[in-house]
């Protein structure tokens, strides 16, 4: 039994006889010509093949993984008639009398090297797509085909790397899962792959295209990030359990996908999901959730080793709203501090950091960083229906302060010419005892307002969940916790507020229905939870008391 170790980008598993990805290769060589019009005549007649064959697959895109992802196609097009790049390939072969396929070929290797250089790992992952594009281009300049599968069944795909092209290109009822040695999170072909549904496991490393051949049976597991090659009987027992488990789960979403979250007596409720990452849009989807009830920023700063510029947060906020399309999307802002810490903000150790310069008191206190994401997020309105949210609010001061901010930032892209949407909705959280008792002066300050149910059971009880020797005492169901989430519903429809709830008592079905009682107008929860609150909803009559 041999394991290898990459990076899950969609959560399944597979059992399954290995397959080879191969694509054909194609040796360009340098060939000098005279001819550099007829040249450049086959070069535009390729490119019109490649647009041609990008369009059929974005047809195919459109029905597998929807608008938004399908895009991308749209955008390869585009890259196709890109003026620079046009013209470097163009004066290539005008000015060293080369032919058209070799010029193609360097200028990609030009491109992609840009790319990879920058700073930005979502312009990174764009060096793939500009070698995807050129190697069509080149296939279709020698009339050879694109990539080559012979699957012979339902296989798990193992390859150097795949193009987005080649992902969709994929015979979808015959691929298990894939697995790759190179790529990223931020690739086109790893969002793909968890529009899908595909397990994928990516950044495996060179070595284990050596030491695997067509036909191996193998485990590729999505959770894990694990390839496991000739899997020993215990080890597919195992899995062959989780995939049972993860069957029913699939059972269940079939029976209610598409159905409302209703009420027997007909009151609804939206449920929408949490997530920490953009990576985790897929698993949103998977699970037929409203919207994303909270969008947790602060990944971006944790896996950064300096500040993240606004276009890389630009860049991150578009893709989630364009992938959810007509779905809310509210999006927290930076939440450092206390537990969640990054070097480069050089925080000064406290005594009592749950109680400190953290959230909105540190995005207060560094307005220079707040105002960064604030017009990250305020250009990526347009893409989608975003709502902002603010933590750890403790005062009318600090949303006043927080206000302004906004209505600064967004005079600034007005006065730049830089497009946001109007209506673009503000919230608060709700997770400190404070913000409960006065929401009846905050609620007319916002849109929403959104329960942070785990640090407002911290923060009420005076307990740090996160101590074992507290379990005890930190009763999530505790009345006095109760009693904060229904003042601040009854408060912010007292003010045409709408009232959701973010914290892990979300996804508590034994309170789903009182907190459709207090009325509760939204629950988020963690994606693989969206069915069963919703299975909860639909067996509850508010009219029953």
């Amino acid at each position: 039994m041999t394991e290898f170790t990459g990076k899950g980008v969609y959560g399944a598993a597979a059992i399954g006889r290995i397959s080879v990805f191969r694509r054909q290769d194609i040796a360009v060589k340098r060939v000098r010509i005279t001819d550099t019009e007829k040249e450049l005549a086959r070069l535009e007649a390729a490119k019109e093949k490649a647009v041609a064959q990008l369009g059929e697959i974005y047809e195919k895109a459109l029905k597998e993984v929807g608008e938004a992802n399908a895009q991308i196609f749209e955008i390869h097009m585009m890259m196709v008639e890109d003026e620079d790049y046009n013209d470097a390939i163009t004066e290539m072969i005008q000015g060293q009398n080369v032919n058209a396929e070799y010029a193609v070929a360097a200028t990609a290797d030009n491109f992609a090297e840009m790319f990879s250089s920058m700073d930005d790992s979502y312009m990174q992952a764009r060096a793939a797509d500009v070698k995807d594009i050129s190697n069509r281009i080149i296939a279709c300049l020698t009339d050879s085909g694109t990539a080559q599968q012979s699957t012979g069944g339902k296989v798990i795909i193992c390859a150097d790397d795949l193009a987005p092209s080649e992902t969709v290109s994929l015979d979808k009822e015959n691929v298990l899962a894939f697995v790759t040695a190179h790529g990223s999170s931020n690739s086109h072909t790893a969002i793909l792959a968890r529009n899908m549904n595909i397990p994928a496991i990516i950044g495996v490393g060179e070595a284990f295209l050596q030491q695997i051949s067509d036909g191996d049976t193998a485990i590729a597991d999505g959770f894990a990030g694990k390839l496991i090659v000739h899997p020993d009987a215990d080890t597919l027992a195992e899995y062959e359990q989780k995939m049972q488990q993860e069957a029913e789960k699939r059972r269940l979403l079939q029976s209610l996908r598409g159905k409302e979250n209703v009420t027997l007596d007909g009151t609804k409720i939206n449920i929408y999901a949490n997530i920490g990452s953009a990576d985790n849009i897929g698993e949103v989807l998977l699970n037929d959730a409203g919207g994303i009830g909270l969008f947790r920023s602060e990944f971006l700063y944790l896996e950064s080793t300096d500040y993240p510029t606004e276009d890389a947060q630009f860049q991150v906020y578009k893709r989630v709203l364009e992938s959810m399309g007509c779905k809310k999307v509210i999006i927290r802002t930076l939440d450092i501090g206390a537990d969640k810490q990054a070097d480069y903000f050089h925080l000064a150790k406290e005594e009592n950091p749950a109680l400190g310069l953290r959230a909105v008191r540190l995005c207060l206190t560094r307005q220079e960083v707040f105002r960064t994401q604030l017009r990250a997020l305020y250009r990526a309105s347009v893409y989608g229906r975003l709502g902002i949210m603010f933590p750890m609010i403790t005062s009318v001061w600090e949303l006043e302060e927080i206000l302004a901010l906004c209505n600064a930032v967004k005079a600034e892209l007005k006065a730049e010419g830089l497009e946001y949407a109007e209506d673009t909705e503000l919230g608060i959280m709700i997770e400190t005892p404070a913000a409960a008792v006065i929401s009846d002066l905050l609620a007319p300050m916002v849109d929403f307002f959104s329960v942070g149910t785990n640090d407002l059971t911290q923060y009420t009880l005076a307990c740090d969940r996160q101590n074992p020797h507290l379990e005890r005492f930190c009763d999530p169901h505790h009345e006095a916790i109760l009693r904060l989430i229904a003042m601040a519903a009854k408060n912010a429809h007292a003010n045409g507020a709408w009232i959701g709830i973010c914290g892990e008592l979300a996804a508590d079905t034994s309170l789903t229905e009182a907190f459709l009682r207090m009325g509760i107008d939204e629950l988020s929860v963690s994606p693989s939870f969206v069915l069963r609150v919703r299975d909860a909803v639909r067996k509850i009559d508010l009219n029953q008391q």
